[in-house]
């Protein structure tokens, strides 16, 4: 039977004595909150017995420190008088908790918590790039056995991955692409026609597009359409514990899974970046025929003197490469997901975030790579 607690006052050997009683849990805070500033007044020594209390938990012996702070801060002497058979972890705890110092931090310990943070970064850092070399030798295993063996490539799925990350994804990166590069052309029209070389400002845009924006625009959306996608998808069958099941019956979630998505995005990432750079070249000369009055037949011709080969095929070599370190981030945020909605979504977040950054940080790489070997 459930019995409320309660303080009985009387006199003990060595002073004032107050006795608790009842059940002290979380299930009575309201009488908890009213005996904890209970104390008799004007005590020199009190004591307080916990013999008679039924069951205790943290709530409670909060309760009881508080009470006899109360009468420590009142200017007298008190004590708890724990029974041997009393909860001791629950006291220790807030012992414990009440040792912590408050306050302000010094600067000494600012610099240390800076440093244990910088470290902890660190060590997840090592170990997602450990993940991620381990998925990726993982992955060239998978895809090798899969040559040797076609029947084991699961092709009809990565048919249709690529129907959901690339065909489908056309018209969004169409139409971005489109309006990126109109605002490129009058940006470089408005500015440059300043010094006279509005002729010049096709290009700017054209080199511009086919080694560098094209390819970030559409690697970008990719990770913010297709990586989070990615993520969610395998994230909700780790939750329901699909991946498991898939490793019972003796079947490799990277062969099974992953491989097949990755495969789709790097034979669409390409394709997707002919047809952003299209759009944005032809959004350029939108903008060049209505905005700065050059024809179609000057813009095509200047099109042709500015635009290389060697320009597309830098585009065009960094595509996959950024298209597969998407695809393995995105595997690995899902892989990482626990069985709670709030990790798949701080999965799908750090996906996208971290994709994105892989990607500017790549294309940096690849720029100075290229500038060595002259392209």
């Amino acid at each position: 039977m459930v019995q409320g607690p309660s303080l009985r006052a009387g006199v003990g050997a060595d002073g004032d004595l107050l006795s608790a009683e009842g059940d002290w849990t979380a299930a009575h805070a309201a009488d908890l909150d009213r005996l904890a500033h209970a104390a008799p007044p004007q005590v020199r020594k009190l004591t307080i017995d916990l013999k008679g209390v039924g069951q205790l938990d943290t709530f409670g012996v909060w309760a009881l420190e508080r009470l006899r702070r109360s009468v420590v801060e009142a200017g007298a002497q008190a004590r708890l008088a724990i029974p041997p058979d009393a909860r001791a972890d629950l006291f220790a705890g807030v012992d414990k908790a009440l040792a912590r110092p408050h306050g302000l931090i010094g600067l000494r310990d600012r610099w240390g918590d800076l440093l244990h943070r910088m470290g902890r970064s660190a060590e997840a850092f090592a170990v997602d790039f450990a993940a991620f070399l381990d998925l990726t030798g993982r992955l060239t295993f998978c895809f090798a056995r899969g040559l040797r063996h076609p029947a084991r490539l699961r092709l009809r799925s990565a048919v249709h991955h690529l129907d959901r990350t690339g065909l489908r994804a056309v018209p969004i990166i169409a139409l971005m692409c489109f309006l990126i590069g109109c605002i490129l052309a009058q940006q470089g029209f408005f500015h440059f026609q300043r010094f006279g070389a509005m002729d010049y400002v096709v290009d700017l845009v054209t080199i511009l597009v086919l080694r560098e924006i094209g390819v970030l625009l559409v690697t970008i959306m990719v990770a913010g359409r297709s990586g989070s996608a990615y993520t969610a998808e395998i994230g909700s069958m780790k939750m329901r514990e699909e991946i498991d099941a898939l490793r019972t019956m003796g079947l490799d979630p990277v062969e099974y899974l992953i491989l097949p998505r990755i495969l789709a995005l790097i034979v669409a990432a390409p394709l997707l970046t002919v047809i952003g750079n299209a759009a944005a070249l032809y959004g350029a000369g939108v903008v060049a025929w209505i905005y700065a009055d050059m024809s179609p037949a000057v813009y095509i011709e200047r099109l042709h003197e500015a635009a290389s080969h060697i320009d597309l095929e830098v585009g065009l070599i960094k595509a996959p490469v950024m298209a597969f370190v998407i695809g393995a981030v995105a595997a690995l945020e899902g892989m990482k997901v626990q069985g709670s909605a709030e990790s798949l979504g701080l999965g799908a977040t750090a996906s996208v975030v971290r994709s994105i950054f892989f990607v500017i940080v790549l294309d940096g790489i690849f720029a100075v790579l290229f500038a060595a070997v002259g392209m």
